[in-house]
């Protein structure tokens, strides 16, 4: 099965930090970067538009602060490797998405916290809106974490980026894409990158109409068989785990129990305004995972 879209190389990736988030310690760790095979990294900041009696004004002193401070991941770039900073003003969202297309990004890292659907609605959400409009995936990292990590623990997590990737199966279309979209990064894949998947299935109570829930553990696990064997293909070391428990439950449960680097889910399109009334799973992983998210894009 082809989703018709280049491979996610996974080699150009851009880091968008606040310069609070933990992220910007990212600046001293590129040679680890490289080592797990990214050959381009951009290091993104936005400073707010201050309000000067009703006036928006460029703070340019920020903008310089920040642009120095990011300049220190290009002071020591191994071969082969390009840095790139790129520090703008207001409309986060829309420069992020001008960078990725003008750096050739196939890779977005972002800081967000745990937050709830009504914090979104109250006072918006850079995560939230980026994963409505984005092309491709996007690694989402909480700053509490980022923020603790020893210079080596950082060294070692810039290493094994997405050494081993949680995959959230359930039987659904969605669940196949998503497969379909770890194939694609496994395809091309350079060394020192993913090596080892867990496919996860959780057989819920409750039977929702929009996923093919499997009625005992073991045709779940039949299934994961079949599943296992397509990624098998790619020179990957893939376990399986059923388990019969709420599904969001169980991904932070498995997540905590392997030796996981990230969870790796997708979403279909989902209004924003039906998250009221069906709760969309990948959005509450989003929101409420301590562990690192790789959230696919709807492929369309």
């Amino acid at each position: 099965m082809s989703l018709g879209r280049k491979p996610y190389m996974f080699q150009n990736l851009l880091i968008c930090t606040d310069l609070q988030d933990g992220l910007h310690r990212l600046v001293r760790f590129v040679p680890s970067f490289a080592a797990s095979g990214v050959r381009k990294l951009v290091f993104f900041h936005s400073v707010r538009v201050d309000d000067d009696r009703g006036v928006p004004k460029v703070d340019k002193a920020a903008m310089e602060a920040a642009r120095q401070y990011l300049s220190i991941a290009q002071e020591n770039v191994p071969d082969g490797v390009e840095v790139e900073v790129v520090v703008e003003s207001d409309r986060i969202v829309e420069n992020i998405l001008h960078t990725i297309k003008t750096h050739h990004c196939n890779l977005v890292l972002l800081g967000t916290d745990n937050k709830t659907l009504l914090n979104e609605k109250l006072f918006g959400s850079t995560t939230a809106e980026l994963v409505e409009r984005i092309k491709i995936p996007l690694l989402v990292i909480r700053p509490a974490l980022m923020s603790t990590y020893t210079e080596e623990e950082l060294d070692l997590r810039c290493r094994h980026l997405l050494r081993y990737l949680l995959i959230a199966y359930d039987g659904s279309n969605t669940a196949q894409a998503l497969v379909q979209q770890i194939t694609q990064v496994a395809r091309d894949r350079p060394e020192n990158s993913l090596n080892s998947c867990l496919l996860a299935w959780a057989i819920e109570s409750k039977r929702r109409r929009d996923i093919p829930q499997s009625q005992t553990v073991e045709d779940a696990e039949a299934i994961l068989a079949e599943v296992k064997q397509e990624l098998e293909q790619y020179n990957l070391t893939v376990t399986t785990q059923v388990r019969e428990q709420e599904r969001l439950k169980t991904m932070m449960d498995l997540a905590m129990e392997y030796d996981i680097s990230a969870i790796a889910v997708n979403s279909p399109s989902v209004p924003r305004l039906l998250e009221w009334s069906r709760p969309n799973f990948a959005n509450l992983l989003l929101r409420r995972s301590w562990h690192p998210v790789l959230f696919f894009p709807d492929p369309d």
